[in-house]
């Protein structure tokens, strides 16, 4: 459960990352293409080298998603119900994908935020990823 302040510090730390959402999208996607091979076979018709146009937009995409959802926490899953159905029915990517991705945004935002990256905006970060990966996955029960 997220606090209040939990709850404004996640939508302050993604308004913060918005203009960069290219940037921390694609490295988070790169990170969890090195670190989980098996993730990659999703991809296999983008180019998912460092920097390309496919995994620059697909992680924009990925992140504005991520910071909509912050806005209003308590509407996540009104937020996220087209993207439920497109990953679970069309794209049927396997759910663990979710949770390994989440892990790579946290590493990737504690890079880019350095010192702002304190261990309260960690822990709610990590809450709010965990819902969010959690409520993608609901449609696959």
């Amino acid at each position: 459960m997220l606090t209040n302040y939990e709850k404004e510090l996640i939508a302050e730390i993604w308004e913060r990352m918005t203009p960069v959402a290219e940037d921390i999208g694609s490295e988070a996607l790169l990170r969890m293409f090195t670190t989980f091979p098996g993730t990659k076979t999703y991809f296999s018709h983008l180019d998912i080298s460092p920097r390309s146009p496919h995994l620059l937009d697909h992680g924009k995409k990925i992140v504005l998603a991520i910071a909509e959802g912050s806005k209003d926490i308590s509407q996540l899953a009104v937020h996220l119900a087209p993207l439920q159905i497109l990953h679970a029915y069309q794209l049927r990517i396997d759910p663990t994908n979710f949770k390994l991705f989440s892990h790579c945004v946290l590493v990737t935002l504690a890079c880019h935020m350095g010192e702002d990256f304190t261990a309260v905006a960690h822990a709610a970060m990590d809450k709010y990823l965990s819902a969010f990966a959690a409520v993608l996955a609901e449609k696959y029960r």
